[in-house]
């Protein structure tokens, strides 16, 4: 059984920065893809990025491209979003998840497969 636990979220102004985490415990985090998902109230949830399990590879979606990194740590088994340029629109519980999918193909993972961490709160706000 995986269980994924992020962290870092919080509150923060427009243009500032946070890092969040998810920490994952179980053998097969070096194996899969990790990506980070957003749901904002009232929206469905989106993509956001992901990376492939060497970390050689990522895949973001255009409304954060150039303002967020991915990364990963599989000595830590966690895998890190970078968010710099924070927008009231990225305002959302932001999700972890797992898959054994290439990262081009995470922005149509079920919300039923793979594996799914509980949420971080990130509100960006004058």
């Amino acid at each position: 059984q995986v269980q994924l636990v992020e962290s870092g979220g919080g509150l923060v102004q427009p243009g500032g920065s946070l890092r969040l985490s998810c920490a994952a415990s179980g053998w097969t985090f070096s194996r899969r893809t990790c990506g980070w998902f957003r749901q904002a109230p009232g929206k469905e949830r989106e993509f956001v990025a992901a990376i492939n399990w060497s970390g050689g590879t990522t895949y973001y979606a255009d409304s954060v491209k150039g303002r967020f990194t991915i990364s990963r740590d599989n000595a830590k088994n966690t895998v890190y979003l970078q968010m710099n340029s924070l927008k009231p629109e990225d305002t959302a519980t932001y999700y972890c998840a797992l898959d054994t999918v290439p990262p081009y193909t995470m922005p149509s993972m079920s919300p039923t497969s793979g594996y799914w961490g509980q949420g971080t709160q990130v509100t960006v706000v004058s």
